[in-house]
């Protein structure tokens, strides 16, 4: 009560309370796409952190905490191409934690800059080592002084596929009206799509879940690996997928244009490279409801020169 008013409580949800939950969009129709297949895709630039890896970032510290292995003290480390750095960073300044992150130094501008903003420690690696150099870095860093990081390990941690596994996967399946037929995901730390593709197998075993990678060690779909060259992550279970596809960087560019031009949709380069591989699929479909997953949104990649090709 304030003087002789009285206002009704407010119930709102905290920053790390709004982690999920984010929108299933409908795409628009492509050519070649039979008029009974439907596509769509997860919005997860609706997470407060602006990706998909809030889910996996805030699963691996709250599991942190759980263990013991996370305390005070101590401050959260690991090796990033952007989008779990800026995960870590938004909820360590929510709980309170420091966060030391080994980030290559060709990551966009704008990623390094929200980075800067959360106030993280960002030690920059070798850009042509990509994150299994950075991954490397921090591996070093943390055998040296073990007492004053947690590392959660973003590629090698189940609490990572498990964030999927609880959230994405349940989200997909209800929003979808049960009715979803494939899966499509691309494979980085590969959390997303392992997470996923094994709760939606439970749910429904015919649903059939596609991975896909870059077709090139040497290509630019920030966020992805091409697995024969890098550093295959622990977590990853290539059982799971009942098919392999490969995206070309320039397909990937070119679509992400289109979205925005086109249909208004400004989705970063692996969101796009998520709707070419969807459509490799859809369009050899009769009928089904296809679902990918866009990881964030194209404001984090406007300084890229593919935009004015």
């Amino acid at each position: 009560m304030i003087g002789s008013l009285t206002y009704p409580e407010v119930v709102a949800p905290t920053l790390i309370e709004r982690i999920g939950n984010t929108p299933l969009l409908r795409l628009p129709q492509f050519p070649g796409v039979s008029p009974h297949v439907e596509v769509f895709a997860k919005a997860e630039w609706y997470n407060p952190g602006g990706s998909v890896k809030d889910r996996a970032a805030l699963s691996m510290i709250r599991e942190g905490e759980r263990s013991g292995a996370l305390t005070r003290g101590k401050t959260i480390i690991d090796a990033t191409s952007g989008n779990t750095g800026i995960a870590y960073a938004m909820i360590g300044a929510a709980l309170g934690y420091r966060v030391k992150l080994a980030v290559p130094a060709n990551a966009g501008s704008e990623r390094k800059r929200i980075l800067s903003a959360y106030g993280a420690d960002v030690m920059y690696t070798d850009p042509l080592e990509g994150t299994d150099g950075a991954q490397l870095y921090v591996k070093k860093l943390v055998a040296d002084h073990p007492d004053e990081y947690f590392y959660p390990d973003q590629y090698n941690n189940p609490a990572n596929w498990q964030a999927h596994y609880r959230t994405t996967a349940i989200e997909i399946y209800k929003q979808s009206g049960n009715a979803v037929t494939h899966f499509v995901a691309g494979i980085g730390t590969s959390g997303t799509f392992v997470g996923t593709a094994r709760r939606l197998k439970e749910l429904n075993a015919t649903i059939r879940c596609i991975s896909f990678q870059p077709d090139s060690p040497l290509h630019g779909l920030e966020g992805l690996k091409h697995l024969q060259t890098a550093m295959v992550p622990g977590i990853y279970d290539a059982k799971l997928a009942d098919e392999h596809l490969e995206v070309s960087t320039g397909a990937a560019h070119e679509m992400a244009r289109r979205l925005a031009k086109a249909e208004g949709f400004l989705v970063g380069v692996s969101s796009a490279a998520s709707v070419v591989a969807a459509l490799q699929v859809a369009q050899r479909l009769v009928a089904g409801v296809v679902v990918t997953v866009f990881p964030d949104h194209g404001s984090r990649y406007l300084s890229e020169r593919f935009w004015e090709e």
